[in-house]
């Protein structure tokens, strides 16, 4: 088995410290989705507390949707050029 190159090995942490914190993101994400309801039923004494309440966490989760999304293309543009420069050594050596 042959060395792995250094700009690989790069690539290859990079790729995984950006997937950690994507999966992270995503764990958190599905916590905080388990609070909110899909129907708020109030009463009128707490309805203006609750609905603020929700209103925060629709705005959490939306923040955390672009993260996540901006998250997942990076992972997955790293993990195209760790494919591609493994390819690449491995036509070059041959």
């Amino acid at each position: 088995m042959k060395d792995i190159s250094s700009p690989l090995v790069y690539l290859l942490l990079s790729w995984g410290m950006v997937t950690v914190v994507l999966v992270s993101l995503m764990a958190y994400r599905t916590t905080l989705s388990r609070v909110e309801d899909d129907s708020l039923y109030l009463n009128k004494q707490k309805g203006i507390l609750l609905a603020g309440e929700q209103e925060v966490l629709i705005a959490k989760l939306n923040r955390l949707g672009q993260s996540i999304m901006t998250l997942a293309a990076l992972s997955g543009t790293l993990l195209l050029a760790n494919a591609s420069l493994w390819l690449w050594t491995e036509f070059k050596s041959f």
